[in-house]
């Protein structure tokens, strides 16, 4: 499984290079091919490569990707290495360990029959070319199996998700010399100040508005990138403000929806375009709690420690399995820590037990 993982993160596969996803997606196949006997299919949309192996008529689906959101190059900082019992690397617990132990498991069983695989190359960009790839492989499944790392260090298992949304405000003024004459321009910037404080107070008011939390907590509103200005000695005709929604429900995703498109100018002369909109739909609790109750179970018969379940606000593609309405259970891959950051790594001595966990679990739903 190390020499798999170390083949795996030694191609790096930064989501916005096709030309590198291509490269992995022959990595990642062949280790598939090697494992399970079968070669996938390989679907390129819009550049971007995905993997997807099929066995019989499936009733569970094993989700993962291979894209990462490690810039290339960037193996010559943070080398491949094991030393007492971590792996590092990029990508390594985000989730090319995942990856490693989706196919042992399946390969460790006697059939691989009714099961699909599918292995992305945009995750972590949206999977915008792969929804409609997840949605159509997810349909007529019992269950969806998301390999992705671990909610935390203790290898939680994560049993629901917000939603994301996410939306750019545009404010159109006019442009005027800011010394002589600024009375005769309109000021983006100023209007962009006002939106922002506007979207503050639209994650603050969803408790007031009847979005009752949930375990995921109340939504969030976060205002993010802002800009406004084409130079030091003009007053800004436009401004744009990017905003990111977190959201714990359907109800409250689309309440968010309908007060972003409702905001209104407050500087006279300002225009407003507010443009994007949802993303990935919650993952709800409800979506994963038979399966965490048969992983916990199976977990007690391998003589595992007891598993627990968390809810996260980061998203992933099992949102899209569970909005399909096929049962979900997410953060069945590698325990470790640090995604996204230099102190990325993944427990080794955890990969054979999370592994012989899925196992049992396609086991026992495909059965």
């Amino acid at each position: 499984m190390l020499a798999d993982l170390e083949d795996l993160v030694l191609c790096e596969s930064f989501s916005a290079d096709h030309a590198a996803l291509a490269r992995s997606a022959e990595v990642v196949g062949a280790l598939g091919a090697r494992l399970l006997g079968a070669a996938p299919e390989t679907i390129v949309i819009d550049g971007v490569t995905h993997l997807r192996w099929s066995f019989g008529a499936p009733r569970v689906l094993l989700m993962g990707h291979h894209d990462t959101v490690w810039p290339m190059g960037s193996l010559r900082k943070h080398p491949w290495s094991v030393a007492d019992g971590i792996a590092r690397g990029p990508g390594v617990l985000d989730m090319k360990a995942g990856l490693v132990q989706l196919f042992h498991a399946l390969a460790s069983l006697p059939s691989p029959d009714g099961v699909c695989v599918l292995v992305n190359g945009d995750e972590e960009v949206g999977s915008a070319t792969s929804r409609r790839l997840i949605e159509e492989s997810v349909r007529g499944c019992a269950a969806a199996f998301v390999l992705e790392a671990s909610a935390d260090e203790g290898g939680a298992l994560k049993t629901a998700r917000k939603g994301t949304s996410r939306y750019e405000v545009v404010v159109h003024g006019r442009a005027a010399h800011a010394g002589l004459e600024p009375h005769k321009g309109v000021n983006a910037a100023v209007e962009a100040a006002h939106q922002v404080l506007a979207v503050v107070g639209l994650g603050d008011s969803m408790g007031a508005v009847g979005a009752a939390p949930s375990v995921l907590g109340f939504a969030t509103v976060t205002p993010t990138l802002l800009s406004a200005g084409s130079a030091r000695n003009t007053v800004p005709a436009l401004a744009r403000v990017s905003v990111d929604v977190r959201a714990p429900s359907t109800t409250a995703q689309n309440r968010i929806d309908e007060l972003m498109r409702g905001l209104t100018a407050r500087t006279p002369g300002t225009r407003l375009e507010v443009l994007g909109g949802r993303q990935r739909p919650p993952m709800e609790p409800e979506s994963s709690a038979g399966l965490f109750a048969l992983a916990s179970r199976l977990a007690a018969e391998l003589g595992q420690e007891p598993l627990r379940g968390s809810a996260v606000g980061g998203a992933s593609d099992g949102n899209y399995t569970a909005a399909a309405g096929c049962p979900t259970l997410d953060g069945l891959g590698a325990v470790g820590g640090g995604a996204h950051a230099d102190t990325e790594y993944v427990e080794v001595a955890q990969m054979i037990p999370r592994t012989r966990l899925l196992a049992h679990l396609i086991d026992h739903t495909t059965g």
